[in-house]
């Protein structure tokens, strides 16, 4: 993928940061006909592209019809990385939620996933009840407004940014312009 190549070629460090897609979403989620509607937008054109864009970078897409509130995953997340193993929770939810079309706004989904890559039920079930994360996940929110992002994915190098599935010489040129050393 076009990260690990970076990571490979550069001195950078990567970072998840959490952005604020569709908040209004209720927990329950909203079919994607909901979600767009009065948008003019085709869905299955849309799908299609993503499906093209996921293949691209060797990443499985699956045909999901429902959007949910992504915010408790995202503490979840910011919970997980301070664990031993913990960033592998990143590719769980993408899977949950593009491949298998789970309700990440679900704790008993979320502590699923997160018992699937070794993490402790009982801690986990702490953090999403305690809301311990909700500040991790307003400051990113914060500055992903700060920095003018509106989607996802979105790349950030210092103060600059791109948003949006980008091909690999534009990230590269986004690494080179903050001045990071090549390895």
């Amino acid at each position: 993928m076009r990260i690990e190549r970076l990571q490979t070629a550069w001195d950078i460090d990567v970072r998840f940061v959490h952005f604020p897609l569709h908040p209004e979403t209720p927990a329950e989620g909203l079919t994607l006909e909901q979600l767009f509607a009065g948008r003019g937008i085709d869905i299955a054109a849309s799908q299609a592209r993503m499906k093209g864009l996921m293949d691209d970078e060797g990443l499985p897409y699956g045909n999901r019809t429902m959007t949910y509130n992504s915010r408790l995953a995202q503490e979840l997340a910011s919970y997980a990385i301070t664990r031993p193993g913990g960033d592998q929770i990143h590719d769980r939810l993408f899977r949950a939620y593009f491949v298998d079309g789970l309700n990440i706004a679900s704790i008993d989904i979320l502590i699923g996933i997160a018992t699937s890559i070794g993490l402790c039920e009982t801690d986990c079930r702490a953090a999403l009840t305690s809301r311990h994360y909700r500040e991790a996940v307003d400051t990113d929110w914060s500055r992903s407004q700060t920095l003018g992002l509106t989607g996802v994915p979105a790349f950030v190098v210092g103060q600059n940014g791109v948003t949006g599935a980008q091909p690999y010489e534009v990230l590269r040129q986004l690494v080179e312009q903050s001045g990071a050393s090549r390895r």
